[in-house]
């Protein structure tokens, strides 16, 4: 690696786990990860996505690998985990990136759809910091980083289930940074915004008018990026955020501060 980067940000030697880092914000924080240093393990389902993802930070001069994992398993989660720690000698980070949406009204959504998001973006939350607890405590400490979303903050009529998965996310988040910080263990939460994404993309062409309100909201004026996620990603993985925790940061152009 050819970045500078200084000690309280510097990530070298530490290996971290991004759950459905093949993609969308998940990749854009895999990078910012690989860019300050960390080892990445990109932790998804898509095996041919998840090798060009490595493909690329192992570009950057980053040294990265490829394990599949159904987030949703509790026994694949934890051979993930496993794997993780045989191959690379330990692991520092957590991030839990992996989620999915089901755009429907709450009248007009079946039960095992309610079921799909709830386990896909909350349950997977939980397993994997579960599953890395250990590993982390005998290190001396380390980081989880969750991602929940704007509405964790506030509903939208046509994601009732992504909301409450994502609300979630945060509560547990702060659970977890308090039954954990004696580990000396941070756990916080990142907040996306509207981030143009392959799953956002989608949104627009379902909801009617979506693309013009979302700018007129944003006091930046703009749809998010996936590298924009990169420096938040590297602060609270790094000795720089020591003293956060519990946290829920939104990384949203201002939307969620508009009255």
């Amino acid at each position: 690696m050819t970045v500078e980067m200084t000690p309280m940000f510097d990530l070298s030697g530490r290996v971290a786990i991004v759950t459905g880092g093949n993609g969308g914000i998940g990749f854009g924080i895999a990078r910012g990860l690989a860019k300050a240093g960390a080892r990445v393990v990109i932790a998804a389902r898509n095996a041919d996505k998840s090798e060009a993802a490595v493909g690329e930070l192992k570009g950057l001069g980053a040294e990265a690998l490829a394990i599949a994992v159904d987030v949703a398993a509790e026994q694949s989660v934890n051979a993930m985990v496993q794997e993780t720690v045989e191959r690379c000698g330990r692991v520092d980070i957590l991030v839990n990136y992996a989620g999915i949406n089901i755009r429907k009204p709450a009248q007009e959504l079946a039960l095992d759809e309610w079921q799909q998001v709830l386990n896909t973006n909350l349950t997977s939350t939980f397993l994997c910091a579960r599953a890395v607890h250990p590993h982390l405590k005998r290190a001396g400490g380390g980081k989880v980083i969750n991602v929940g979303s704007m509405m964790s903050l506030f509903g939208a009529s046509f994601a009732p289930a992504y909301g409450a998965s994502k609300g979630g996310v945060v509560s547990l988040t702060k659970s977890l940074a308090i039954a954990w910080a004696p580990d000396n263990i941070q756990v916080n939460a990142v907040l996306p915004g509207w981030v143009d994404t392959a799953l956002t993309r989608h949104a627009r062409e379902q909801v009617a008018g979506l693309h013009e309100r979302v700018l007129a909201r944003t006091p930046a004026g703009r749809w998010g990026a996936n590298d924009d996620f990169e420096g938040i990603a590297v602060f609270l993985a790094s000795p720089a955020s020591a003293f956060v925790t519990g946290a829920a940061i939104p990384v949203d152009g201002g939307y969620s501060s508009v009255g």
